[in-house]
């Protein structure tokens, strides 16, 4: 399973938690893109997606490419992926004590409904 070093996690996350940010990800799954291009959409200033696009660059779910004076941005889906690992190692851990809680419960309920039912026949 691969491992993401918490600060590149945590800038995987933060990157993510944005609506933004995940609109702009989304935008560039389709392909590579002008900067430009792909802030047309959006209700804000060149700039200001220019610092949600710096965000992901940092975070390293964006790579950028110059032509010129252009500016070409693309998907880099690596991060994503430890992400995920570490999801689902968190899923794996809770659901394995979730099973055991559950387990211990229904033992819990069948002791409890034998216990009334020897109690009920020695009345």
């Amino acid at each position: 399973m691969a491992t993401a070093q918490p600060s590149q996690l945590d800038s995987t996350l933060s990157a993510l938690a944005d609506p933004t940010r995940r609109a702009i990800l989304h935008r560039l799954s389709k392909g590579e893109e002008r900067v430009t291009e792909l802030a047309r959409p959006f209700a804000m200033s060149l700039n200001a997606v220019s610092k949600h696009i710096r965000v992901l660059e940092r975070a390293r779910l964006v790579k950028r490419r110059r032509n010129g004076r252009e500016h070409f941005l693309s998907f880099n889906p690596a991060p994503l992926a430890d992400a995920t690992a570490w999801i689902e190692a968190q899923k794996a851990i809770w659901s394995a004590r979730l099973s055991a809680l559950d387990e211990m419960l229904q033992a819990e309920d069948v002791a409890m409904a034998r216990a009334a039912k020897s109690k009920g026949r020695t009345q």
